[in-house]
């Protein structure tokens, strides 16, 4: 696999660090989970929902495949510990406030001067250094800063909570694509590189196809009128008779023609051709009222064959029961029948092995020390006194 010989330490918990680096396991990496010996752990340990076998499903899906270090950094033993595994890591993960990592001596600095090809990335809501550096903020609050809450309007006209974690979910993928650049930097130069990844930098890069008014108009959007929003006739939802709903997703003219000629309504068309807004409504208008006239499963037969971009609205059960779902990978069953969310980066030659095992808290503890050359008695004596 593509990431076979990488180790990755991951101190990250909750979402961005540890689902990249989950990514990073598909592919062959060995990740280490390192879990604070708190009796706990990764807290998504015991957060949501948990499958028959006790296992929270949001865990199963960050931790599959990995290796758990329980780990008291604050112990000097713990430290020495981290930081000769650090010797042989290639990649290191944290999420912590800015600062933590120094106070605990397990900065770049520290690692750095111990291992010269370190890739270390850091996962912060704002970035290390600053103005917002010690600002406490999670995923709902950096979309708020960056203007995407805003974006989320519902029928009132009022923000919404956003319902997808965009700036955890961006922030991962920026982190992976980081990582991945500087490890094939390293294969030039043999040294490796620190990443500052702030979750607020990712998100907010994520926004030029509705910058328009912003940067063309010196202007704050109104969501309600753009394309992707609802002010495009054709980029919006509509209800049908039974209470369902179809999305499309395509204002191209052609796809306009194709269905408003299907629905008898080609003088409708000129309509379609205007930018987006008010001058849309009369269309907007007349889908509202037309789609509201049958059922979900009327509209679906008569869009079929239609060249025009579509779909209904379903529920996430729907969606992974979906047997498209299990076509693409993207949902398996383990040997125990749980199901796990499938990797979505597949390549051709060396395609993703997910390992379905989720690793027990400090599992893998004593067979990591021993790794660094400890003996029965120093790893006994750590277990004693809580520091694995």
């Amino acid at each position: 696999m593509k990431l076979d010989g990488v180790k990755v330490l991951d101190l990250s918990a909750f979402l961005p660090g540890p689902h990249m680096t989950m990514m990073m396991a598909d592919h062959g990496a060995d990740v280490i989970m390192v879990e604070p010996a708190n009796g706990t752990g990764e807290p998504t340990r015991v957060l949501g929902e948990k499958t028959p076998d006790g296992v929270s499903v949001w865990f199963r899906n960050i931790a599959r495949g990995k290796r758990s270090l329980k780990l008291n950094l604050k112990d000097p033993d713990g430290l020495g510990l981290f930081l000769r595994l650090a010797e042989s890591a290639d990649v290191i993960v944290e999420a912590f406030r800015p600062g933590v990592v120094k106070r605990l001596g397990v900065d770049y600095e520290a690692v750095l001067k111990r291992n010269p090809r370190i890739i270390y990335c850091s996962i912060s809501a704002f970035g290390q250094e600053s103005s917002l550096a010690g600002k406490p903020a999670h995923d709902s609050a950096v979309q708020a800063l960056a203007g995407l809450t805003d974006l989320c309007r519902g029928s009132d006209d009022k923000p919404t909570m956003p319902n997808v974690p965009f700036a955890d979910a961006s922030a991962s993928l920026m982190a992976l694509s980081a990582i991945l650049m500087a490890l094939y930097r390293r294969t030039q130069t043999g040294k490796g590189d620190y990443i500052d990844l702030a979750m607020y930098d990712a998100a907010i890069a994520w926004t030029p196809n509705v910058l328009g008014p912003t940067f063309g108009e010196n202007r704050a959007p109104e969501p309600k009128q753009m394309r992707s929003f609802g002010g495009s006739a054709l980029t919006n939802l509509y209800e049908t008779s039974d209470g369902e709903y179809l999305s499309f997703a395509g204002p191209e003219i052609k796809f306009a023609t194709n269905l408003l000629t299907a629905l008898g309504r080609a003088d409708l068309i000129e309509v379609a051709k205007c930018p987006p807004g008010p001058e849309q409504a009369p269309l907007r208008a007349y889908f509202a009222e037309t789609f509201k006239s049958k059922t979900l499963a009327e509209w679906q037969a008569f869009l079929e064959p239609i060249d025009c971009a579509w779909a209904w609205v379903r529920s996430l059960k729907d969606a992974f029961d979906d047997p498209f779902t299990a076509e693409r990978g993207m949902v398996f069953k383990d040997a125990d029948g749980n199901r796990h969310v499938g990797p979505p980066i597949k390549f051709l030659h060396e395609p993703p092995l997910p390992n379905p095992d989720v690793p027990g808290f400090g599992e893998h503890s004593e067979e990591l020390a021993k790794t660094i050359g400890l003996s029965e008695k120093a790893i006994a004596s750590l277990k004693a006194k809580g520091t694995i």
